[in-house]
């Protein structure tokens, strides 16, 4: 059984950040009106029940698995998680607890931190690029009274979507369902989706220093590319494998590990949101005095595919290895209902899967250059934003011709006067 909520903390303001993030994380184990935290607990695992609860930028979502047989019974904890939530004040402690130190753990972490910092540059003050904090999970911020809110905001029915998998029928389950949202309370107002991002950071080097073996590097640029049917999003999705999607077969990783050997893992990222411009670019570690001839190595395969023509065998490879792959993602009933729901969520069309098969079959090798044309610059360095987590006294010489040099303070994305 699956369950997805229009509502997520893109949709509130940064001031209630720490209760729209804690809100579907906190419904399972904050107990019910009815049930103590304890009393759900061990009904879960009377029954065996396996269950899901979380939630992130413009959702919420949450699942169970049952046998059949015990199915009345936990659909009807299940709805009562989701409908009338306690959120008990001792488990709220312990999450806020929990979320207090991985934050403090973050800057530890040189991949959590480059991503962090990236998106930050990018996406400024959107939600987005917006990360837990610790002056997001004050007591007061996650008050019973403020979850509450929160949660008839997002957890109401119009703005839940249902699917079913398993040994059942249409006709058994009908009435379970109604009368799990029979009381169910209605939306006091339709949730408002944020404008889209408006990426003003300017290109150039924006340096994290940490003293550290490795330089973490993540480098790109906005994008026009956007979910739809249409030949440019099938091309870039092809474009993307050819890149750096496809492991060590891509180009990137051709290039940077299997040719020179200088990182274990590096690969390309393009985003296609439906509604906003996405990001292309490129992620890596290498070894500190590597820095700047890694970024140069990945700018010049950028440049490359956006200049040079693509070989029509490579296409074709790109091509047949996303079309044969793709039916993996279908295995199981539950894979087929949860990509329906996602897709349904999102606005797409019910074929959806078999029009984004057939784009993809039809993409050519114009097609796809063409979009890499558009999108990258020739040099792979132009409207690049190119952020590293290092070491600076280590790196190899030459920083400075790549872009402006801007070094950030560990705790936050502003560069440093």
């Amino acid at each position: 059984m699956f369950a997805r909520f229009r509502g997520g903390p893109s949709y509130f303001s940064r001031e209630i950040h720490g209760a729209t993030t804690a809100v579907p994380m906190l419904l399972r184990s904050g107990g019910t009106v009815d049930l103590s935290p304890d009393s759900v607990d061990q009904i879960l695992e009377f029954y065996a029940a396996e269950t899901t609860f979380g939630g992130g930028g413009p959702s919420s979502f949450s699942s169970f698995n049952a046998l059949t047989r015990y199915l009345d019974e936990v659909l009807e904890t299940w709805g009562s998680l989701l409908r009338d939530p306690a959120f008990d004040p001792t488990r709220v402690e312990v999450w806020r607890g929990q979320q207090l130190d991985r934050a403090s753990r973050q800057s530890e972490i040189p991949g959590q931190l480059a991503t962090s910092r990236f998106n930050s540059l990018m996406f400024g003050d959107h939600p987005v690029g917006w990360e837990l904090r610790p002056e997001d999970l004050d007591p007061e911020d996650l008050a019973p009274d403020v979850l509450l809110s929160v949660h008839r905001r997002i957890f109401c029915w119009g703005n839940l979507t249902l699917g079913v998998t398993g040994d059942v029928t249409w006709n058994d389950m009908r009435p379970k369902l109604e009368r799990m949202l029979d009381g169910w309370p209605p939306c006091d107002a339709d949730l408002e989706a944020p404008a889209p991002p408006t990426f003003s950071v300017e290109p150039g080097i924006y340096v994290v220093p940490r003293a550290l073996e490795q330089s973490t590097i993540i480098m790109g640029k906005p994008s026009d590319v956007r979910l739809a049917d249409n030949e440019d999003y099938y091309a870039a999705v092809i474009g993307n494998s050819i890149l750096g999607g496809a492991g060590l077969t891509s180009r990137l990783a051709r290039r940077v590990r299997n040719e020179e050997g200088l990182a274990y893992a590096v690969g390309s990222v393009w985003t296609m949101p439906q509604r906003s411009r996405g990001i292309i670019g490129a992620t890596t570690q290498t070894k500190s005095e590597s820095t700047v001839e890694v970024i140069r190595l990945i700018a010049d395969a950028l440049g490359e595919v956006a200049t040079v023509p693509l070989d029509d065998a490579e296409v074709r490879v790109a091509v047949d290895r996303i079309a044969n792959g793709f039916i993996f993602n279908f295995e199981t009933p539950s894979q087929i209902v949860f990509r329906q729901m996602l897709n349904h969520t999102q606005n797409l069309p019910l074929d959806w899967l078999e029009r984004f098969l057939a784009g993809v079959q039809r993409v050519t090798t114009a097609d796809v250059h063409e979009v890499l044309r558009e999108t990258l610059p020739p040099n792979g360095l132009d409207d690049m934003v190119i952020l590293i987590v290092g070491d600076p006294a280590r790196f190899d010489p030459g920083l400075e011709s790549l872009g402006p040099v801007r070094m950030l303070e560990e705790d936050r994305a502003a560069p440093r006067p």
